[in-house]
């Protein structure tokens, strides 16, 4: 089958323009879909048909069929987990990375894709106020960038033990502990367990899952051999940030490599009214973030960073007859990421980062918090609501009492449709919890925000 040069132009009118009335739809739609996924498969699946059909009317038929069962996630009354949405300038440049079709692994290969991407993380560097000169990849989201991160550690700490990964892996290797927070997220224990390194030594954290440096001290004494600890910049429930002065000062003392998942919250240090949540946080010497959180840029759009370039080019990186690589420059991008082949995630960053400028990027992440701590003091307000967490972030934790009446309001909620919170379950308590993420989250978003946990709760009250 083969395609002419107009063969593009209906398919992707008929994209542009289901696309359009999506975004069009957003700030009237009920968040939540109409459809479950098993009302869909009937309709998406039976025989593969012998014959097929023109590429236009595969688009129309697809974005018909699905717009019941897609979640409104990019509207600005989406509060649910920690999702953001996309800015105008992230999503067209997404969309030319599609139509560009480069393998972003190879900077020889594709060296518009890896100047982008190469400035995009520079200006990261900058923003995030992390260490002039660290390696920067993009891959797939938070839990790839936290994988990586750590991979790197492990190199490093090994090597640095005197074992030769690369050549006897680790079977009979020193043992790394790895230490963590006890409110750590999950894809921490995830990327150790991919990594071979087992379960993780937990350290306390106090009432809003701060890690506490005296505990780390006491439990690093109690070890030996190479360590890994690793902090958190945004809790998941809470949005608290570690004291990252004060632990990592502890983990130098016993030789351990830090590694920071900053999913969401590594954003405040562009936000100068927020940057004291992430002070220290530059003396690690790995850290993770997702752009797709608090940047707003498409999925997926993981990005890891790390001080030590030549001990994550070790653990990422190869070396192999048939890539040609580019003599003049600092490295291939595939040399950084769990991948050879790649979208170039790194541009929809790029784009977000010159169309908003610094000063735009505080604006966007203070805009966040300041949503977030007007929706805590709206639900503070009402009767029988309780606040659980200290909102310096992004995140509200509320309950209304017991745990039955926490868990039916917040199903109310999501079937009112109106916004979506989703429920959790933090410190012992079932939760409603808030995430305020996206861009386009304005005061009347807020406001209706407010009144929909209102009349859910009026509602589960009177029944």
């Amino acid at each position: 089958m083969s395609q002419g040069d107009d063969d593009y132009s209906p398919a992707l009118s008929a994209a542009l323009r289901h696309a359009t009335d999506w975004l069009h739809s957003l700030p009237d739609r009920p968040v939540g879909p109409r459809l479950a996924a098993h009302d869909l498969t009937d309709a998406f699946g039976g025989p593969l048909p012998a014959q097929g059909i023109p590429a236009e009317d595969v688009v129309d038929f697809l974005a018909r069929t699905a717009d019941p069962g897609l979640m409104a996630m990019p509207s600005g009354r989406f509060f649910g987990w920690v999702i953001g949405g996309t800015l105008p300038a992230a999503l067209a440049s997404d969309w030319l990375v599609s139509a560009w079709d480069q393998n972003a692994g190879l900077r020889y290969a594709t060296p518009a894709m890896a100047a982008i991407e190469e400035a995009a993380g520079t200006w990261l560097l900058e923003l995030l106020a992390l260490p002039a000169g660290s390696d920067v990849g993009f891959v797939t989201g938070a839990t790839m960038a936290n994988f990586t991160g750590m991979a790197a550690g492990r190199w490093r700490l090994l090597t640095d033990a005197g074992w030769d990964l690369d050549r006897d892996g680790l079977s009979g290797a020193p043992r790394i502990q790895c230490f963590v927070g006890r409110e750590r997220h999950d894809t921490i224990d995830l990327g150790l367990r991919y990594l071979g390194l087992g379960g993780p030594r937990v350290v306390e954290a106090d009432g809003q899952g701060r890690l506490i440096p005296a505990a780390l001290d006491a439990a690093l004494q109690e070890g030996s051999g190479p360590a890994l600890v690793c902090l958190q910049a945004g809790n998941l429930h809470s949005g608290a940030f570690d004291p990252f002065s004060e632990a990592i000062a502890v983990a130098r003392n016993h030789g351990a490599w830090v590694h920071i998942d900053g999913a969401f919250g590594l954003w405040a240090a562009a936000a100068p009214e927020l940057r004291h949540l992430t002070r220290g946080c530059g003396d690690a010497d790995s850290w993770a973030t997702d752009a797709h959180k608090t940047l707003n840029v498409p999925y997926d759009c993981g990005i890891a960073i790390v001080r030590d370039a030549s001990a994550l080019r070790s653990a990422m990186g190869l070396h192999t007859s048939y890539l040609v690589h580019d003599a003049e420059g600092p490295g291939d991008p595939f040399e950084k990421v769990p991948e050879l082949s790649r979208r170039a995630r790194g541009v929809p960053v790029w784009a977000a980062l010159k169309n908003l400028g610094r000063d735009g990027v505080a604006a966007q992440v203070s805009g966040l918090a300041a949503a977030a701590s007007d929706i805590a003091a709206g639900l503070a307000g009402l009767d029988g609501v309780e606040v659980l967490n200290d909102v310096d972030y992004t995140q509200v934790c509320v309950a209304f009492g017991d745990d039955a009446t926490t868990r039916a309001v917040t199903a109310r909620i999501i079937e009112d449709g109106r916004v979506w919170m989703s429920g959790s379950r933090w410190r012992d308590r079932d939760i409603l919890r808030v995430s305020v993420s996206n861009w386009h989250t304005a005061e009347k978003d807020v406001g209706m925000a407010v009144d929909a946990v209102r009349s859910a709760l009026a509602a589960v009250r009177g029944s």
